[in-house]
C-alpha cells in the first residue's frame, strides 16, 4: 500500500457518506491510511475520531482521521442543508490539491448530491468526473467502472438513448479508447491490455441489416488502433461480451452507452463496484452508489463499495509509483 493517506472528501453531509467513512474505517484500520475532509460534528454520534493537521498524521491514528473542514447550520440526515453546499464543494478541491501536492496518495470520493450543489451554491458541472476535469484542467477523461470481475466503459454515460448514435463520434471513441488503454498501463499496472469493444446496435449491427454505425464507425476505427498496436476486438454484439468465458478474454470492455456497461456489472458485483476517473493527474475513485438520503442516519447503509472504492485507490497510486 502507498505510504501516504487517501483523502477521502465527505460528499453530500446529510446522506450515507458519514456513516459509510465510520464503517470504511473500522473494517480497514490501520491496514490502508485514509482520512476524511468534513465537519466533525457531521459523523455519527460515537464514531471515534482523531483530528488531524496534515494528511502524514493519519497512519496508526486511533480513530478516523478527520482534516476538519467545517460547515455552517445545522445536519438533519436525509435533507440536504443548502448551506453545506460550497462547503461540499471546496472538500473535493481540497482533496484534489492535497493529492496534486503530494501529501496525499489518492482522491476517493463520498457521493454527493447534485441538485443539492446547484440549489446551494450554483453548482456548474453535471457532477464529479467533470468537476475533476476542470479543477485539473483536463480536457477529456473516462468514467470506469470496475470490480475483481469486470470493467467497464461507456463512451457516452448520461443520455437519452436516442441521443447517442449522434454524440458517438470518431473523436470520442478514439480518445475513450486511449484513454483507456493508457489507464489500464498506468493505473492497473497491465503493460499490454486488451480491450473488448461493444457495438452499438444488436447484433453489432448485423452486417448493416440492424444499423450501420459499427460499418461506418466502430470497426473502421477498431482497425486503425489495432495496426498502432492495441490489442482490440470488435465491434462484438453487446449480448455475448459478458459471460465468464467472454470475460476471461479481455481487461476493459468498452461499451456505447451507460446501461449497455453498468447493467452487467451491476448485476454481477452490485456492491463492491467501484467508479474510477481515468485520464486524470490523480488517482480518483468512488463507490458506485448515490447518497441515498432514504436511509440516511439509520446506520443501515452498506460500506463494501466505498472499501473497494479506498483499496482500488490505493492499488492504483502503488502503480503510479
Amino acid at each position: 500500500m502507498p505510504a501516504r493517506a487517501i483523502a477521502l472528501s465527505c460528499g453530500e453531509p446529510a446522506g450515507v457518506g458519514p456513516e459509510l467513512a465510520q464503517k470504511a474505517w473500522e473494517a480497514l484500520g490501520p491496514s490502508l491510511p485514509f482520512f476524511w475532509i468534513g465537519d466533525p460534528s457531521h459523523l455519527p454520534q460515537g464514531c471515534p475520531v482523531t483530528m488531524i493537521e496534515r494528511p502524514d498524521q493519519a497512519t496508526g491514528a486511533a480513530g478516523l482521521p478527520v482534516l476538519a473542514h467545517p460547515m455552517p447550520g445545522p445536519l438533519t440526515p436525509g435533507t440536504p442543508n443548502p448551506a453545506h453546499a460550497q462547503g461540499v464543494i471546496d472538500a473535493i478541491a481540497r482533496g484534489v490539491d492535497l493529492v496534486r501536492s503530494g501529501a496525499a496518495s489518492a482522491l476517493c470520493t463520498a457521493p454527493i448530491n447534485k441538485k443539492a450543489l446547484q440549489d446551494g451554491a450554483g453548482f456548474a458541472h453535471p457532477g464529479h468526473t467533470e468537476y475533476l476535469a476542470a479543477l485539473t484542467g483536463t480536457p477529456r477523461v473516462v468514467m470506469m467502472l470496475a470490480s475483481d470481475q469486470l470493467r467497464v466503459v461507456p463512451a457516452t454515460i448520461h443520455l437519452p438513448l436516442r441521443d447517442v448514435p449522434d454524440a458517438l463520434t470518431r473523436e470520442l471513441l478514439s480518445d475513450t479508447i486511449r484513454i483507456t488503454y493508457a489507464g489500464l498501463i498506468r493505473d492497473f499496472a497491465i503493460p499490454a491490455p486488451r480491450i473488448a469493444i461493444a457495438g452499438l446496435n444488436p447484433h453489432a449491427g448485423e452486417g448493416g441489416n440492424m444499423g450501420h454505425e459499427e460499418l461506418d464507425l466502430i470497426a473502421p476505427l477498431v482497425a486503425e488502433l489495432r495496426s498502432e498496436g492495441m490489442n482490440l476486438t470488435g465491434p462484438i454484439s453487446a449480448d455475448t461480451m459478458f459471460h465468464t468465458g467472454a470475460r476471461a478474454l479481455y481487461d476493459a470492455a468498452i461499451c456505447m452507452y451507460h446501461d449497455q456497461a453498468l447493467i452487467p456489472i451491476k448485476t454481477l458485483d452490485f456492491d463492491r463496484g467501484v467508479n474510477v476517473t481515468l485520464g486524470l493527474p490523480i488517482v480518483r475513485t468512488s463507490p458506485d452508489h448515490g447518497t441515498a438520503l432514504d436511509i440516511a442516519g439509520r446506520g443501515v447503509a452498506n460500506p463494501n463499495s466505498l472499501i473497494e472504492a479506498l483499496k482500488m485507490a490505493a492499488r492504483m497510486a502503488e502503480a503510479r509509483t
